[in-house]
């Protein structure tokens, strides 16, 4: 991975989206949710007040509105603050 995230920060990419109801009904991309979990690809070192719990693997929840959205080599992610994500998956 040429993205290192630095302090308490991560990069995640996200959880493709839903592209069909358990019904069968198609989803168009105008209609999808965004997706809410993810996996961490990268992670950074952490802050003096702030170990980095997170690993690169882990599969985590985060908050709707979390991130900044970044386009590496035709992916999208997400990087974010630790903080930002409420859960990990296990």
């Amino acid at each position: 991975m040429n993205i290192q995230p630095l302090a308490d920060r991560v990069l995640i990419e996200p959880a493709p989206a839903e592209t069909k109801t358990a019904s069968g009904i198609i989803i168009p991309d105008t209609a999808k949710e965004k997706p809410l979990q993810g996996k961490v690809v990268a992670v950074g070192g952490g802050t003096k007040d702030e170990e980095m719990v997170l690993k690169v693997g882990d599969q985590v929840l985060y908050g709707k509105y979390s991130g900044t959205e970044v386009e590496f080599e035709g992916t999208k992610y997400l990087i974010m603050r630790q903080s930002d994500v409420v859960a990990i998956l296990k």
